[in-house]
């Protein structure tokens, strides 16, 4: 375990893990060879029973065209039992992210299970995930400032933008243990896959097992777009199987 000072955000006893299970740099370069990349990951989950797919419709990027692939650092936001005008009286913030970023290995995602309408990643969090090496975030709740986000090129896939601060509404109470993300658990050290199209969470013991399964899906799509592309008759097309 690495010897790395904390942040003092949230409480040693709930960081879970301080340095993640890593997956050998080359199976991520080939995931990022993927051209369908959310989508033909999803099918070889479905390939292997395995569940993991969110499409864009509930966990949205603010940055279309932009894709991640990275093992995940996980928050766990709950909602904070005073008010928030107490909480602002009093002044203190019991948001802890930072330091699922303090932790974090350049291309890791920040996976944060949070609360919806509220952000639970603002501006200059996202400013410090980014400085952090950190690929993206994905959300299961709301975002702050997106202007900020957008302006650094840090992806972020959540419910949606809000001006709502979770500072006084939110407490963050376990980094890098598991989390819900859109009905899905998530294990810190997952592998994170994210497109426009969605986010698919590949559990980390599955990680080379899918890969071999989605390298087979695109092999058969590039084929097939190959035979579209040179006129193939749609009878041999429908009739040959290329997947």
């Amino acid at each position: 375990m690495p010897n790395k000072p904390l942040t003092g955000r949230v409480p040693p006893e709930a960081i879970r893990l301080m340095a993640l299970p890593r997956l050998p740099a080359g199976v991520l370069r080939r995931y990022a060879a993927l051209d369908d990349l959310a989508g033909a990951v999803s099918d070889a989950m479905d390939k292997l029973g395995l569940y993991g797919a969110v499409p864009a419709s509930v966990l949205a990027p603010t940055l279309p065209g932009r894709r991640v692939i990275g093992q995940a650092v996980t928050v766990r936001n709950i909602e904070r039992e005073d008010t928030p005008t107490a909480a602002a009286q009093g002044g203190v913030g019991k948001m802890g992210e930072h330091e699922a970023y303090n932790l974090a290995e350049p291309g890791d995602v920040a996976v944060i299970q949070g609360l919806p309408g509220i952000s639970n990643l603002g501006g200059q969090s996202a400013s410090v995930a980014s400085r952090k090496g950190c690929a993206g975030a994905i959300v299961d709740g709301g975002h702050r400032d997106p202007a900020a986000s957008r302006e650094l090129g840090f992806p972020i896939w959540s419910r949606g933008p809000t001006p709502i601060t979770g500072k006084w509404r939110l407490r963050t109470v376990e980094i890098n243990g598991p989390v819900r993300i859109a009905g899905i658990g998530v294990q810190a050290g997952d592998l994170v896959v994210a497109d426009e199209a969605g986010v698919v969470f590949v559990p980390y013991a599955h990680a080379e097992a899918v890969l071999e399964e989605a390298e087979r899906i695109h092999a058969g799509d590039t084929r097939q777009k190959a035979d579209i592309a040179r006129g193939v008759d749609l009878a041999t097309l429908a009739a040959t199987r290329y997947k």
